[in-house]
């Protein structure tokens, strides 16, 4: 009897226990906005402008005057060629222009007194015809001695090499005392880049530039109001640099090997905290997307049937929403279909959930969409 009674107890206790309270959850509302939209990529940085400095008269390479790796400013001089040849050849070129000039001004005399004995029928025509041609030669004469000056004068300001352009300059390729020529294989010196700006290029996907074009087309998005593409880049480490750019080229055909297309930006970069070769991952913004409707990450679970959240209705029951999820946005994802503005969704305490059972409302943040919208 004891036995049983003790069993009787146990049974009539069990039956008695209060079944667990809801769980307790974060809920928020959907509420469809403005979304920025991001796209990231794998970009390289490459110097702006890169020019070869080379010579372009012959002769024994005599000074270096810069340091190198430093930064050069245009006009600067980097290096002199023996000028002793080429201030010779000038001194020439001028001998010979002023003989030149001595020689024109004996044959204007002598065509000037050749026409004269021709009108006082002293000469003949054909004196006169003679004189005035080495009249019109001297001229001739002059004017190329004049270009042979100039020539000259070029060449030996050639012996003095300055920068082309402002930037960080390499090393030398030849040392002093070498003997420099005009060709393919003994000419270049050294070579110069441009760092401020630099370009970043990258490639993205053709799928992608002709979604793109669907929203912007079909009004469901909008471009920067100035045409141009706002990017940021980060580092290998993940620090933000901080100056921003801009997409100044997209080319027009299609990489087959790939599928992408190739683009470029522009980056500020006075300080030279970039430099050509460097990888970096640059981020793309300035397209935003109308009445969309985005969702924190952890609101979001994977099912056999594929992704979900759990709604909440007025009775505060969670039930099982599918949803098609699209690109990932600041403030989680987007959902392309599955939500509606008003729809009351578990954001926090979603392991907990039951679907069919209720659930206590902890907290709410009043939208999910409510940041965005605001940014």
């Amino acid at each position: 009897m004891i036995s049983a009674f003790g069993l009787a107890a146990c049974d009539s206790g069990t039956a008695q226990l209060p079944a667990p309270p809801p769980p307790s959850v974060a809920i928020s509302e959907i509420k469809a906005g403005p979304v920025s939209l991001r796209f990231q990529y794998a970009g390289r940085v490459a110097a702006f402008r890169e020019v070869e400095v080379r010579a372009r008269v012959s002769g024994i390479l005599q000074e270096k005057s810069f340091v190198e790796g430093a930064t050069v400013e245009e006009g600067g001089v980097l290096f002199r060629i023996d000028p002793a040849t080429y201030e010779a050849q000038l001194a020439r070129a001028k001998a010979q222009l002023k003989e030149a000039e001595a020689q024109i001004a004996r044959t204007q005399r002598d065509a000037e007194r050749a026409t004269i004995l021709l009108q006082r029928q002293f000469g003949t025509e054909k004196t006169r015809d003679d004189a005035l041609s080495a009249y019109e030669s001297a001229q001739a004469s002059v004017a190329a001695a004049a270009a042979q000056v100039k020539t000259a004068d070029i060449n030996l300001g050639y012996t003095t090499i300055t920068a082309p352009i402002a930037g960080v300059i390499s090393l030398r390729v030849l040392p002093e005392g070498s003997l420099v020529g005009t060709g393919a294989n003994d000419s270049l010196l050294t070579r110069i880049s441009q760092l401020d700006p630099v370009y970043v290029y990258f490639s993205f996907a053709d799928t992608e530039a002709a979604e793109i074009r669907r929203l912007i087309d079909s009004g469901e998005a909008k471009g920067p109001a100035d045409g141009k593409l706002q990017v940021k880049i980060s580092f290998g480490d993940g620090k933000l640099y901080d100056r921003q750019g801009y997409v100044d080229f997209t080319d027009s055909n299609l990489d087959l090997q790939t599928g992408t297309v190739r683009a470029r930006a522009i980056i500020p970069n006075p300080e030279s905290k970039l430099r050509p070769g460097q990888f970096v991952r640059i981020s793309v913004e300035g397209i935003t997307r109308h009445e969309t409707v985005v969702v924190p990450q952890a609101a979001v679970m994977q099912g056999p049937q594929g992704q979900f959240v759990y709604a909440v209705d007025a009775e505060n029951e969670a039930s099982i929403r599918p949803v098609t999820i699209g690109r990932e946005v600041a403030d989680g994802w987007i959902v392309e279909k599955g939500l509606k503005t008003g729809d009351r969704i578990v954001t926090e305490g979603v392991i907990k959930v039951k679907p069919g059972a209720p659930v206590t409302i902890a907290a709410s943040d009043g939208g999910v969409k409510m940041k965005a919208a605001q940014r």
